[in-house]
């Protein structure tokens, strides 16, 4: 059996999917959690890039070659974002240390073109991924997911998708640190 955290999770919080998880959108997955809440979830795939580019989603960026990701299964014709620092936009919700989600898009926007806003301190995603209510408790319950309590940091950024999935687990520590290793078909073990 593999292991799985107790603890509850909570906005902020990293969804680390289980080693054999065999869902086409969330193998070795890394879902930031935003909102969790009784009436259901909502999370970010952050290492899970697309193909596309910003500039070529909205024109008006068409001088950003920014990358985006797939946040998710769900309403894939949307886009959100996540940012790190200080808060720099009205609406924008706290996920922790130094990391926002969402906020006044126009005011994104706006902060990218005049050069006011890093553009490297911000991430795309085309999607989300969500959960009905008691869908999150279900899926842990069935050791689906694995909590993290780590914080997302910019540097988490600089991995590949696989060793960001696999760099968490290590550093959980204790069993997590041994399925951290696990091969993605386990007969190839």
């Amino acid at each position: 059996m593999i292991p799985h955290s107790e603890e509850k999770p909570k906005p902020g919080n990293l969804l680390i999917s289980e080693p054999f998880l065999q869902d086409e959108n969330f193998v070795r997955s890394v879902v930031l959690l935003c909102e969790h809440n009784e009436e259901g979830s909502f999370g970010l795939v952050v290492n899970k890039p697309s193909i596309l580019k910003l500039g070529e989603l909205l024109e008006e960026l068409e001088f950003l070659d920014k990358e985006v990701f797939v946040g998710g299964p769900v309403e894939q014709n949307t886009l959100h974002f996540i940012y790190f620092g200080e808060k720099q936009l009205e609406g924008s919700v706290s996920l922790g240390a130094d990391l926002w989600w969402g906020g006044d898009f126009e005011m994104l926007l706006e902060k990218l073109r005049i050069g006011s806003i890093n553009v490297e301190n911000v991430r795309f995603f085309l999607g989300y991924s969500g959960w009905g209510s008691g869908q999150l408790s279900d899926e842990l319950s069935e050791d689906t997911w694995i909590v993290c309590q780590e914080n997302l940091e910019i540097g988490n950024f600089d991995y590949t998708p696989e060793e960001l999935w696999r760099n968490l687990l290590k550093n959980m520590g204790g069993e997590f640190k041994v399925i951290a290793n696990y091969p993605l078909d386990p007969r190839l073990n």
